[in-house]
């Protein structure tokens, strides 16, 4: 069925202005669609896809099904949009353009994957295999999103402790140990309590400058293609999460590809929405490569090879399944691998960060400790000669 489904599907009509400016689809003007309460979550979206799946399948015309699925909505940004839909589909036009007009929500893979529902007359097949799509897409996102999570808030808060302690606590035994009249101190104590008064004083400074440091960083993420691809490197290489972030990419890559052909999209045609759906520079970069052999007849082989970010068992399943004519069964069995293997990541990364974390906290508080201390020690130690 895949196979006798692919055909050209033809370019998205340009949205009048007018109507981007009433539905608040266009990325410019979401109508709030991303943020807060209004945001369409990807739970959501897969909902919606199944329901309409199921309603078409049971026969129910286009038009009825999405005026009933908007009646049962509860008041939000989806119901908002479920009645855009029906009003422009029963003004005569397409679901996909109709849903192209609302680009926060429906992305150029979904409008795409609807399309092609439309022109080979399999739409609750398309819409089935979207909802699917949708949630093991938004799983595995979730998963390697909580695997970075977890590190980088137990160093921030454990950080900010520090720096509380070295700020606030630390210049407090300094008055402590000069009542006392405690001359020469330990070297540790000198170092400690210089780190102190520094920081006592000049706390504001650092703070200001990871705001700065952020704000730059995300300036030139998204304006400096150098930068952003120096940035997705060190991401690949980066020790622990390196082989996460590279799994996850060529998961999804294999999870999207397979799935857009699946539904009958022409393979440069998916290339270009997987291409406009990547955010990895060096996998958009193997993407267009990928698509430059095709254009020119080669196969997909070669230019992943050269690429670097597939390995021997991914370019020999996508070779085996372009020469049989199972190109998407393949993608599919490599997307099911690499999200296990994701997984299994996950679990052994948490269980390497966890004693890292412990052993690392445990050295600094200590060395603050025996540093506060020792000075203590050493009155306690004259007093008992005398």
């Amino acid at each position: 069925m895949p196979k006798k489904l692919q055909r050209r599907i033809s370019a998205p009509k340009a949205v009048p202005a007018t109507n981007q400016k009433r539905s608040g689809g266009g990325s410019g003007g979401s109508g709030g669609l991303s943020f807060g309460k209004s945001r369409v979550t990807a739970k959501v979206l897969a909902e919606f896809t199944s329901q309409l799946a199921v309603l078409l399948n049971a026969g129910i015309p286009i038009t009825k099904s999405l005026r009933i699925l908007e009646g049962q909505m509860q008041q939000g940004a989806m119901k908002r949009i479920a009645d855009q839909l029906v009003e422009d589909v029963e003004g005569g036009t397409a679901l996909s353009e109709a849903m192209a007009k609302h680009e926060a929500v429906f992305d150029p893979l979904y409008t795409n994957m609807v399309r092609a529902g439309e022109a080979g007359g399999v739409q609750e097949e398309i819409l089935n295999r979207l909802s699917s799509f949708l949630v093991q897409s938004e799983s595995i996102k979730s998963r390697v999103k909580g695997a970075l999570a977890y590190p980088v808030a137990i160093l921030v808060v454990a950080i900010l402790v520090l720096l509380l302690v070295f700020a606030f606590v630390i210049p407090k035994f300094r008055q402590v140990f000069a009542t006392l009249g405690e001359g020469n101190l330990h070297w540790t104590t000198e170092w400690v309590m210089g780190i102190g008064d520094h920081m006592k004083f000049w706390w504001w400074i650092y703070l200001l400058g990871v705001v700065v440091l952020i704000a730059v960083h995300r300036l030139l993420m998204g304006k400096v293609l150098g930068y952003r691809s120096v940035m997705h490197r060190a991401a690949l290489h980066m020790p622990l999460f390196g082989g996460l972030v590279h799994k996850s990419l060529v998961a999804r890559f294999a999870r999207t590809f397979g799935t857009l052909i699946q539904s009958g999209v022409p393979h440069l045609d998916a290339l270009d929405i997987l291409n406009a759906s990547t955010n990895n520079v060096h996998m958009k970069s193997a993407v267009g490569d990928v698509q430059s052999s095709i254009r020119e007849g080669a196969g997909f082989a070669v230019p992943m090879g050269e690429s670097g970010m597939f390995d021997d068992i991914v370019i020999n399943m996508v070779d085996v399944g372009e020469q049989t004519g199972e190109l998407d069964g393949m993608l599919t069995k490599v997307a099911d691998r690499y999200e296990t293997e994701v997984d299994q990541t996950i679990e052994t990364t948490f269980k390497l960060i966890e004693p890292i974390l412990l052993v690392v906290m445990a050295v600094a508080v200590g060395f603050i400790v025996f540093a506060l201390f020792m000075p203590l020690l050493t009155m306690m130690q004259q007093m008992s000669k005398r």
